[in-house]
């Protein structure tokens, strides 16, 4: 519900509301889209990674049961670096990088398989984490590309439409008052003739 009152000045200010949402109509709009593109774009991004993770898995279930010889404590991550991307004024994470330290073993009393199933971990961690980034970035862009479909249907269902008949209620009135006004000098006028 958009207040006023029937005079000039609230005509006037009205009037800039209205031009004012109008002209920023359109770029919400293309925000909107922007969003929208790039919401499906990180869901893609995150299946790919879903995907990957599956096959990498599934190559790796043969050696599953070896991991039963693995000590958890050889591989930890030390650092995970990350930036962040605008995207249509949304901040969103990109992996960098990640930092792993490894514990020395021994390569003679280690099983054979070992230096191989730790960087086949890595991948799996690095695959696992970018998944993981991806369906953040798809989080914060979809809530962002909500508020703006909000602020779109706000904007186009509610307030440009409110203000156009505010304005235009303001305008007969005043056109209204003029003709009074006018029809009543008109009467004065007759009745100082006679």
């Amino acid at each position: 519900m958009i207040k006023f009152q029937y005079n000039k000045t609230s005509l006037q200010t009205l009037d800039k509301q209205l031009k004012m949402r109008i002209r920023a109509l359109p770029t919400i709009k293309n925000k909107e889209s922007a969003l929208r593109s790039e919401v499906k774009k990180a869901k893609e991004d995150a299946d790919k990674f879903d995907r990957q993770l599956a096959e990498i898995l599934n190559s790796m279930s043969g050696m599953l049961q070896l991991y039963n010889e693995y000590n958890p404590e050889l591989l930890r991550i030390t650092d995970v670096k990350m930036s962040v991307k605008k995207i249509a004024g949304v901040r969103t994470p990109i992996l960098e990088e990640v930092k792993y330290e490894t514990k020395y073993f021994s390569l003679f009393n280690a099983p054979a398989w070992l230096s191989d199933g730790i960087a086949m971990l890595k991948e799996v961690i690095n695959i696992a984490l970018e998944r993981e980034f991806y369906l953040r970035k798809m989080l914060l862009l979809d809530k962002a590309r909500k508020k703006t479909t909000q602020k779109v249907n706000l904007y186009e269902k509610v307030q440009i439409p409110g203000f156009e008949a505010a304005i235009l209620k303001i305008k007969r009135f005043l056109e209204d008052e003029e003709n009074l006004s006018k029809s009543a000098q008109k009467i004065v006028k007759n009745n100082q003739k006679i």
